[in-house]
């Protein structure tokens, strides 16, 4: 799978004058004819907001998650690359982690959280261990393709020039791959960021998710709402980077 190019300027000015109109039908139904405590206008959630960032609230509890978030990233993006790259270059590898790769891969993240909280607790070491299982397997499959994929005439060529399976793997297999091995990282991007917030919802004391679910029962919509725009902001934020990276790193291959 090829990774999607950086969108033209336009079309992205199209997409927030679309956001722009939903907000401002949000913040006129709350005004209107939505009477709920629990659908507050846009202006009222942006007022939370600030004074939840200005008193360092909010920014304490994100800045905590996006460090959980980034560390089991980082982890299962690492181990992920090293495996993949293992079991696409060597047979019997593949054939013998194949069928656990298969038969964890589908577990959904709640259903490992209550026996890893006996195992290692609610503490940050559970939350970054669900974040790096979450991110290693798209991360994992797209490397095993994406070494599949590189042609055969590369792989000629590095024997012509007697290159070692090391240097074949890294001058050779790697580059051809990356374009599959960042579609993997973006989609566990935003994997990494909604796990981080469940994890914290389940089992927290802190951070953005906990936060969440604290604001739900205080009856602090605004602040409830304001944590989650951040979110989303945080998530658009996160992917514009790894676009804006993939593109300078992958030149060659959004040249046509």
């Amino acid at each position: 799978m090829a990774p999607d190019s950086v969108p033209h300027r336009s079309t992205r000015y199209t997409g927030f004058l679309l956001l722009l109109s939903l907000l401002l039908v949000w913040e006129w139904s709350a005004r209107s004819w939505v009477s709920s405590a629990n659908w507050p206008p846009i202006t009222e959630i942006a007022r939370s907001g600030f004074s939840s960032i200005a008193s360092g609230e909010l920014p304490e509890v994100f800045l905590s998650s996006l460090s959980r978030m980034l560390a089991g990233y980082g982890i299962g993006v690492v181990l992920a690359i090293g495996l993949g790259l293992l079991m696409a270059g060597f047979r019997l590898m593949r054939a013998a982690l194949e069928p656990l790769v298969e038969l964890l891969r589908p577990i959904p993240i709640p259903a490992i959280v209550p026996p890893l909280i006996l195992i290692l607790g609610i503490d940050d070491a559970m939350k970054i261990f669900v974040v790096a299982f979450s991110v290693f397997f798209p991360v994992l499959i797209n490397t095993i393709a994406g070494v599949r994929s590189v042609d055969p005439i590369s792989h000629d060529v590095a024997r012509t020039f007697q290159m070692s399976r090391a240097a074949t793997v890294l001058k050779v297999v790697l580059p051809a791959s990356l374009p599959y091995i960042m579609a993997g990282m973006r989609i566990s991007l935003a994997l990494a960021l909604i796990v981080t917030v469940v994890a914290e919802m389940i089992a927290g004391s802190k951070g953005i998710g906990y936060y969440l679910v604290t604001m739900q029962y205080a009856m602090r919509a605004g602040d409830m709402y304001a944590a989650i725009f951040l979110l989303a902001g945080t998530g658009y934020l996160l992917n514009r980077g790894i676009l804006i990276g993939e593109h300078k790193l992958l030149h060659w291959f959004h040249r046509s």
